[in-house]
């Protein structure tokens, strides 16, 4: 750090001084744009520390003496050379800027954005299970083992599945292993098919993921109660066709009530019906995938068992299978033997490992507790209480907003805002950039496809009833606002947001990823 009492002078800023003082405790920070946080680089100054280290009394050798030249470069990292204090003040700041599930309201609708209760953060903090090594022999681990052990059960239970794999770290990782233990499936068959039905209320990464499988995909059409359309299923079904990927409720949020029939033409047609678990959340309890006739499922743990949401890693996605293909699952997994101890066991024509170790574990840890916290009444209330707040919502807005397929929803209700862009030229990214500036995070905009405008707002269990009632509030508002002064408020919003609107388009195609 710098010396107790002196001041540095930075001018890498070209709006402002900056005066650093005692250990890096700035008098000012400089400003970048219109109040903006700086990058790291403009605290930056040359030759400050972050830390001290204590005199050894070793000796000081070259790094030559010690490293290969190949490891070695002429020039130091290009990195900022900040003190503790305003690389502490600098991060802390950007983190009072975002919104996270701990400060309100995420009603994302399809990505089930849930509070994630604290309890759990205690056993993911254990040293029982933080201090064992992911390497460590069968008979040093039968806690984490015999951990992974019930936790697959109870997915088990909850779902109607014969056996689970733990190991996809996401719930597309689990996409993908459904979808190549599908392929393995046909090998096994002595076939090979190519074909993924994708319903037009898929999940949005089923299509993405049956590609990355090496599958092309076949769209079927929604009805008019936006369900699947049988005819258009049937037409579709041949025998290329390897898979069905069905969400269950679909992402319109509607119960798939034909689903039974669904899987029955799939099988008839030599298929396997593949469940995506992302709505999960909203028939817990009530009944399974396994009752719909379904043979594969994946799970998205934070969806549905209240661990944080990966955002790319690490996260959990159990992919789980009927009686008869737990021989495809990959390995390894846990096993109880007979004399009451653990061991790993590969499945006969396992796909192989998708993942290092066994899986996110501590994310893992955090589901069984969840479940266990809750118990089978209490998971199936979860449900309950799921569904009556997506209800609750879609009644009171439907006064002000179109809602397109039935006056009923299961876990999250669909909204067309397509009447403000006909009369006001209004999207719904302009009334979701409105809720920015109400203070809420804005649901789901423009999915699913299939609904004009659309936003999908999905309340989960976790909110109560006074939050439900200020975001409804909030979006009456805007429609009042809209309705007096038709576009000019949707279009200057956000403006109570650290940043105001931005060319969205420009920043996907020319994005600017360096501080120069």
């Amino acid at each position: 750090m710098a010396s107790r009492g002196t001041t540095a002078t930075v001018q890498d800023s070209p709006d402002d001084e900056i005066h650093a003082v005692a250990g890096g405790r700035a008098s000012g920070i400089p400003l970048v744009g219109k109040g903006e946080e700086p990058l790291i680089f403009a605290l930056s100054v040359k030759g400050r520390k972050g830390f001290q280290l204590p005199d050894t009394g070793v000796p000081d050798l070259p790094a030559e003496s010690l490293l290969p030249a190949s490891c070695i470069t002429e020039q130091p990292p290009a990195l900022p050379e900040v003190s503790e204090r305003d690389l502490v003040g600098h991060y802390t700041r950007l983190t009072h800027r975002q919104y996270s599930l701990d400060l309100g309201f995420y009603p994302l609708g399809s990505c089930t954005m849930k509070y994630n209760p604290k309890a759990f953060d205690e056993v993911a903090s254990l040293a029982t299970l933080v201090g064992v090594h992911p390497m460590a022999p069968p008979h040093a681990t039968q806690g984490w083992m015999e951990l992974l052990w019930d936790l697959e059960q109870a997915l088990c239970r909850i779902t109607g599945m014969s056996a689970f794999t733990l190991q996809p770290p996401a719930g597309a990782a689990g996409e993908l292993t459904g979808l190549l233990m599908v392929d393995a499936y046909h090998r096994a068959c002595g076939r090979r098919r190519a074909v993924i039905l994708i319903p037009e209320s898929a999940h949005g990464t089923n299509p993405a993921s049956a590609k990355m499988a090496g599958f092309t995909t076949r769209v079927i059409a929604t009805n008019a109660d936006g369900c699947v359309d049988l005819a258009s299923l049937q037409e579709s079904l041949s025998d290329e066709v390897a898979a069905i990927m069905l969400t269950n409720p679909n992402t319109i949020g509607i119960f798939e009530q034909d689903v039974e029939r669904i899987c029955s033409l799939v099988h008839d047609a030599g298929a396997v019906a593949y469940y995506d678990g992302a709505n999960l959340n909203a028939i817990m309890g009530v009944t399974t995938p396994a009752r719909m006739g379904f043979d594969i499922v994946h799970l998205n743990t934070h969806k549905t068992f209240g661990t944080p949401h990966g955002g790319g890693g690490p996260g959990a996605g159990p992919v789980g299978v009927r009686s008869g293909l737990e021989q495809f699952l990959p390995g390894p997994r846990p096993v109880l033997d007979p004399s009451g101890r653990y061991r790993w066991d590969i499945p006969e024509h396992s796909i192989g490992r998708v993942h290092a170790s066994h899986g996110n574990a501590i994310v893992l840890a955090r589901a069984l507790a969840y479940i266990l916290s809750n118990g089978a009444d209490g998971l199936l209330k979860v449900s309950q209480v799921a569904v009556l707040n997506a209800n609750w919502l879609m009644n009171v807005l439907s006064g002000a907003f179109e809602v397109p397929y039935g006056d009923k929803c299961m876990h999250e209700c669909v909204l067309s805002l397509s009447e403000y862009k006909r009369k006001y030229g209004v999207r719904a990214s302009d009334i979701a950039k409105m809720l920015l500036d109400k203070g809420f995070h804005p649901p789901t905009i423009s999915f699913p496809l299939v609904v004009d405008e659309a936003m999908m707002i999905e309340p989960t269990e976790t909110e109560s009833l006074q939050t439900l009632q200020a975001f409804v509030s909030a979006m009456l508002d805007i429609a009042r606002e809209i309705d007096i002064d038709g576009s000019v408020p949707a279009k200057a919003a956000p403006v109570n947001t650290p940043v105001g609107r931005v060319d969205e388009t420009r920043a996907a195609r020319r994005p600017v990823v360096t501080s120069t």
